[in-house]
């Protein structure tokens, strides 16, 4: 029984595909977040630009 546990406790054999699901969701998190203060502040300028082109 130790010798069982021992094996699945030193086992790396999907480690990897787990290393890149957390880079992947890092990622996109990173990417969501900068698009989304991208696009609000993209918004924020056209419409200032849109208002002071009214007057």
């Amino acid at each position: 029984m130790v010798h069982f546990f021992r094996n699945v406790w030193t086992d790396e054999q999907g480690q990897d595909i787990a290393e890149y699901a957390v880079m992947l969701a890092v990622i996109l998190v990173l990417v969501i977040g900068t698009v989304r203060l991208i696009g609000g502040n993209a918004n924020n300028v056209f419409s200032g630009v849109a208002s002071s082109m009214a007057q």
